[in-house]
């Protein structure tokens, strides 16, 4: 029966406490920072002469002491919405006072992973794109960055601030691309980051995401751009380059000056002889999004 009747008489004291700096409750530490199932202990000691010291917990039984210090401790944290609360019943005003522990519980996510949404296969250059980034139980959600990286370079940062849950729970970033042919080849990731505070692991608990590289079609492009011209020499070989970049890889034509006549030199995208003519060859480089065409002049030696 006196138990009961201990647990009553102190749930009303903290009913009617007050709390702030007049408290004379002093945490230590103030803020604590627990990783999911790891222990926590912390002491709460009165400033200036008190009845009664104790605890409130959901996790641990109320313990009450009269003593100038009373601690809290739990061997395995496993409570995401427990808010333990120091109590001191003085002998002077005010008369009772509390403490809320700032208590940060905090587990690292399952598994980040990044994919495009709604696509598959290549991209196509100048098309509109989403990449997902998912993050799997992690928690507090409010500490999380979610960083998006090009390369190494970061191109999006996405914080989750305005939420407000303390167990684990499952968020989503989205990236918006338009794809040029300087991103094919392009590796995208994400990086889930915890930024608990100094009380925190250092540096911050960070999971990154597998990579995804990015392949885009995009139509012939001349590493050379315009019209060339070349002379012929005694003896010596033409060498006409007609190299061009492109996804899917392109193929390769050549019309010689005489009787337009096709050159057979399908897929190479060099010309070299040493019987050329003089005249304007024509290269054209295509793929399965366009063709493009480039002129060479081979000019006549010069008597």
């Amino acid at each position: 029966m006196e138990f009961v009747q201990v647990m009553v008489w102190t749930l009303c004291v903290i009913s009617s406490a007050a709390s702030g700096d007049g408290c004379s409750l002093i945490l230590k530490p103030p803020r604590v920072v627990v990783g999911f199932g790891q222990p926590v202990s912390v002491s709460c000691e009165a400033a200036r002469p008190v009845r009664v010291l104790g605890w409130e917990s959901a996790v641990s039984a109320a313990h009450t002491q009269q003593g100038p210090s009373v601690q809290w401790k739990v061997d395995s944290l496993i409570d995401w919405i427990d808010e333990p609360i120091c109590y001191g019943v003085f002998f002077t005003t005010p008369r009772q006072c509390e403490e809320k522990l700032n208590l940060v519980l905090y587990k690292s996510p399952d598994s980040v992973t990044i994919r495009t949404v709604n696509h598959s296969g290549p991209m196509q250059e100048g098309k509109e794109y989403q990449l997902l980034c998912e993050v799997q139980n992690v928690a507090p959600v409010q500490y999380l960055n979610l960083r998006w990286y090009r390369g190494p370079t970061q191109v999006y940062n996405r914080s989750f601030s305005d939420l407000t849950s303390a167990s684990p729970v499952q968020v989503s970033s989205v990236l918006v691309i338009t794809p040029t042919k300087a991103d094919n080849g392009a590796r995208y990731s994400c990086v889930a980051e915890l930024e608990l505070g100094p009380e925190g692991p250092q540096p911050p608990l960070a999971v990154t995401s597998q990579t995804l590289r990015a392949s885009v079609h995009f139509p012939p492009v001349f590493q050379s751009p315009g019209a060339e011209s070349v002379d012929l020499t005694d003896g010596g070989e033409v060498t006409l380059n007609c190299s061009a970049a492109g996804n899917p890889e392109p193929a390769y034509s050549w019309w010689a000056p005489q009787a337009l006549q096709e050159l057979r030199e399908e897929g190479h995208a060099v010309l070299a002889s040493s019987s050329l003519l003089p005249g304007t060859y024509t290269c054209t480089a295509s793929n399965t999004l366009g063709k493009k065409s480039k002129h060479f002049t081979v000019r006549a030696k010069e008597v």
